[in-house]
Protein backbone atom coordinates (compact mmCIF):
# COMPACT_ATOMS: atom_id res chain seq x y z
CA UNK A 1 0.00 0.00 0.00
CA UNK A 2 1.46 3.34 -1.07
CA UNK A 3 0.92 6.60 0.78
CA UNK A 4 2.22 10.02 -0.18
CA UNK A 5 4.68 11.47 2.34
CA UNK A 6 5.18 8.11 4.07
CA UNK A 7 8.76 6.81 4.20
CA UNK A 8 9.43 3.32 5.51
CA UNK A 9 13.13 3.29 6.34
CA UNK A 10 14.00 -0.09 4.86
CA UNK A 11 17.42 -0.74 6.38
CA UNK A 12 18.83 -4.18 7.36
CA UNK A 13 19.92 -2.95 10.81
CA UNK A 14 16.45 -1.56 11.51
CA UNK A 15 14.83 -4.84 10.44
CA UNK A 16 17.22 -6.78 12.69
CA UNK A 17 16.62 -4.59 15.75
CA UNK A 18 12.87 -4.42 15.19
CA UNK A 19 12.63 -8.22 15.06
CA UNK A 20 14.22 -8.41 18.50
CA UNK A 21 11.79 -5.77 19.80
CA UNK A 22 8.79 -7.71 18.53
CA UNK A 23 9.82 -10.77 20.55
CA UNK A 24 7.58 -10.98 23.60
CA UNK A 25 10.51 -12.19 25.71
CA UNK A 26 12.64 -9.08 25.11
CA UNK A 27 12.93 -7.21 28.43
CA UNK A 28 12.58 -3.46 29.07
CA UNK A 29 16.32 -2.71 29.19
CA UNK A 30 16.97 -4.18 25.76
CA UNK A 31 13.67 -2.80 24.44
CA UNK A 32 14.67 0.74 25.47
CA UNK A 33 18.14 0.40 23.98
CA UNK A 34 16.82 -0.91 20.68
CA UNK A 35 14.16 1.81 20.44
CA UNK A 36 16.87 4.41 21.00
CA UNK A 37 19.07 2.85 18.29
CA UNK A 38 16.25 2.58 15.73
CA UNK A 39 15.20 6.16 16.46
CA UNK A 40 18.73 7.34 15.72
CA UNK A 41 18.64 5.56 12.35
CA UNK A 42 15.19 7.00 11.56
CA UNK A 43 16.40 10.48 12.52
CA UNK A 44 19.22 10.26 9.99
CA UNK A 45 16.61 9.88 7.23
CA UNK A 46 13.99 12.23 8.68
CA UNK A 47 16.48 15.12 8.90
CA UNK A 48 17.83 14.65 5.38
CA UNK A 49 16.08 17.76 4.00
CA UNK A 50 16.69 20.16 6.87
CA UNK A 51 17.91 23.57 5.64
CA UNK A 52 21.49 24.57 6.40
CA UNK A 53 23.32 27.86 6.88
CA UNK A 54 26.63 28.70 5.22
CA UNK A 55 29.26 29.31 7.90
CA UNK A 56 32.86 30.43 7.44
CA UNK A 57 35.36 28.21 9.27
CA UNK A 58 39.14 28.15 9.33
CA UNK A 59 40.76 24.77 8.79
CA UNK A 60 44.44 24.12 9.60
CA UNK A 61 45.08 24.96 5.93
CA UNK A 62 42.78 27.89 5.04
CA UNK A 63 39.37 29.50 5.48
CA UNK A 64 36.41 27.79 3.82
CA UNK A 65 32.62 27.77 3.82
CA UNK A 66 30.83 24.92 5.57
CA UNK A 67 27.18 24.18 6.26
CA UNK A 68 25.44 23.90 9.61
CA UNK A 69 21.90 23.00 10.66
CA UNK A 70 20.06 25.77 12.48
CA UNK A 71 19.29 23.43 15.37
CA UNK A 72 17.76 26.11 17.59
CA UNK A 73 14.78 26.01 15.23
CA UNK A 74 14.22 22.27 15.75
CA UNK A 75 11.76 21.04 18.38
CA UNK A 76 11.02 17.47 19.42
CA UNK A 77 7.52 16.73 20.73
CA UNK A 78 7.31 13.26 22.32
CA UNK A 79 3.76 12.12 23.00
CA UNK A 80 3.75 10.97 26.62
CA UNK A 81 4.53 8.52 27.76
CA UNK A 82 5.92 6.13 25.14
CA UNK A 83 7.30 8.96 23.01
CA UNK A 84 9.91 9.56 25.71
CA UNK A 85 11.59 6.35 24.57
CA UNK A 86 12.43 8.01 21.23
CA UNK A 87 13.55 11.40 22.52
CA UNK A 88 17.18 10.57 23.29
CA UNK A 89 17.69 8.92 19.91
CA UNK A 90 16.98 12.26 18.22
CA UNK A 91 18.96 14.28 20.78
CA UNK A 92 22.01 12.13 20.07
CA UNK A 93 22.10 13.71 16.60
CA UNK A 94 20.48 17.10 17.29
CA UNK A 95 21.55 17.87 20.89
CA UNK A 96 20.49 21.54 20.86
CA UNK A 97 16.90 20.85 19.84
CA UNK A 98 14.12 22.17 22.05
CA UNK A 99 11.66 19.77 23.69
CA UNK A 100 7.89 20.13 23.93
CA UNK A 101 5.71 17.69 25.86
CA UNK A 102 2.18 16.53 25.11
CA UNK A 103 0.44 14.12 27.45
CA UNK A 104 -2.40 12.14 25.87
CA UNK A 105 -4.22 8.96 26.75
CA UNK A 106 -6.61 7.05 24.53
CA UNK A 107 -10.19 6.81 25.75
CA UNK A 108 -10.91 3.05 25.80
CA UNK A 109 -14.48 3.53 24.57
CA UNK A 110 -14.12 6.14 21.82
CA UNK A 111 -10.40 5.55 21.05
CA UNK A 112 -10.13 9.36 20.84
CA UNK A 113 -7.23 11.24 22.51
CA UNK A 114 -7.69 12.94 25.87
CA UNK A 115 -5.12 15.62 26.76
CA UNK A 116 -3.76 15.81 30.30
CA UNK A 117 -0.55 17.85 29.83
CA UNK A 118 0.90 20.30 27.31
CA UNK A 119 4.07 22.37 27.50
CA UNK A 120 5.63 23.74 24.32
CA UNK A 121 8.68 25.99 23.88
CA UNK A 122 8.29 29.14 21.76
CA UNK A 123 7.76 28.38 18.07
CA UNK A 124 8.39 30.39 14.92
CA UNK A 125 6.84 29.74 11.52
CA UNK A 126 10.12 28.34 10.17
CA UNK A 127 10.55 25.83 13.00
CA UNK A 128 10.86 22.13 12.21
CA UNK A 129 8.85 20.05 14.67
CA UNK A 130 9.37 16.30 15.09
CA UNK A 131 6.36 14.59 16.70
CA UNK A 132 7.41 11.19 18.02
CA UNK A 133 5.39 8.21 19.22
CA UNK A 134 6.46 4.57 18.79
CA UNK A 135 3.01 3.45 17.62
CA UNK A 136 1.03 5.16 14.87
CA UNK A 137 -2.10 3.04 15.29
CA UNK A 138 -5.41 4.87 14.77
CA UNK A 139 -3.59 8.15 14.15
CA UNK A 140 -5.90 10.10 16.47
CA UNK A 141 -3.23 11.02 19.04
CA UNK A 142 -0.75 12.19 16.42
CA UNK A 143 -3.46 14.13 14.59
CA UNK A 144 -4.25 15.87 17.87
CA UNK A 145 -0.55 16.68 18.35
CA UNK A 146 -0.29 18.08 14.82
CA UNK A 147 -3.35 20.27 15.44
CA UNK A 148 -1.76 21.68 18.62
CA UNK A 149 1.53 22.41 16.85
CA UNK A 150 -0.18 24.02 13.86
CA UNK A 151 -2.02 26.36 16.24
CA UNK A 152 1.39 28.01 16.68
CA UNK A 153 1.75 28.61 12.94
CA UNK A 154 4.25 25.82 12.33
CA UNK A 155 4.00 24.07 8.95
CA UNK A 156 7.20 21.99 8.88
CA UNK A 157 6.03 18.91 10.79
CA UNK A 158 7.64 15.47 10.67
CA UNK A 159 6.13 12.43 12.41
CA UNK A 160 8.41 9.61 13.51
CA UNK A 161 7.12 6.23 14.68
CA UNK A 162 8.53 2.79 15.23
CA UNK A 163 5.48 1.05 13.72
CA UNK A 164 2.55 2.33 11.69
CA UNK A 165 -0.81 0.81 10.72
CA UNK A 166 -2.30 1.58 7.28
CA UNK A 167 -5.53 2.79 8.92
CA UNK A 168 -3.65 5.34 11.02
CA UNK A 169 -1.50 6.59 8.17
CA UNK A 170 -4.59 7.05 5.97
CA UNK A 171 -6.47 8.79 8.78
CA UNK A 172 -3.59 11.19 9.38
CA UNK A 173 -2.69 12.05 5.79
CA UNK A 174 -6.31 12.62 4.75
CA UNK A 175 -6.42 15.56 7.16
CA UNK A 176 -2.76 16.67 7.03
CA UNK A 177 -1.38 15.73 3.60
CA UNK A 178 1.59 18.08 4.08
CA UNK A 179 2.98 16.17 7.07
CA UNK A 180 5.84 13.74 6.44
CA UNK A 181 5.89 10.37 8.23
CA UNK A 182 8.97 8.23 8.86
CA UNK A 183 8.56 4.75 10.30
CA UNK A 184 10.52 1.54 10.67
CA UNK A 185 7.62 -0.64 9.49
CA UNK A 186 4.18 -0.36 7.93
CA UNK A 187 2.44 -3.30 9.59
CA UNK A 188 -0.59 -5.25 8.39
CA UNK A 189 -3.60 -3.71 10.13
CA UNK A 190 -5.34 -2.88 13.42
CA UNK A 191 -7.21 -5.51 15.42
CA UNK A 192 -10.62 -5.01 17.08
CA UNK A 193 -8.95 -3.27 20.04
CA UNK A 194 -7.01 -0.88 17.79
CA UNK A 195 -3.68 -2.61 18.43
CA UNK A 196 -1.24 -2.92 15.53
CA UNK A 197 -0.96 -6.40 13.99
CA UNK A 198 1.55 -8.08 14.17
CA UNK A 199 2.91 -5.18 16.20
CA UNK A 200 4.85 -5.62 19.41
CA UNK A 201 2.24 -5.00 22.10
CA UNK A 202 1.94 -1.78 24.10
CA UNK A 203 5.23 0.13 23.67
CA UNK A 204 4.73 2.13 26.86
CA UNK A 205 4.14 -0.95 28.97
CA UNK A 206 7.16 -2.69 27.48
CA UNK A 207 9.39 0.35 27.95
CA UNK A 208 8.46 0.88 31.59
CA UNK A 209 7.28 -2.63 32.63
CA UNK A 210 3.91 -1.33 33.78
CA UNK A 211 2.19 -4.61 32.97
Amino acid sequence: MNFPNLTVVNHPLIKHKLTIMRNKDTGPKEFRELLNEITLLLTYEATRNLPTLNIEVETPIQKTIGEMVEDKKITIVPILRAGLGMMDGILNLVPNASIGFLGIFRDPETLKPVEYYLKFPPFTEDHYVFIVDPMLATGFSIKYAIEKVKEHGVNNIIVMSLLAAPEGVKNLLEVYPDVKIYTASLDEKLNDHAYIIPGLGDAGDRLFRTK
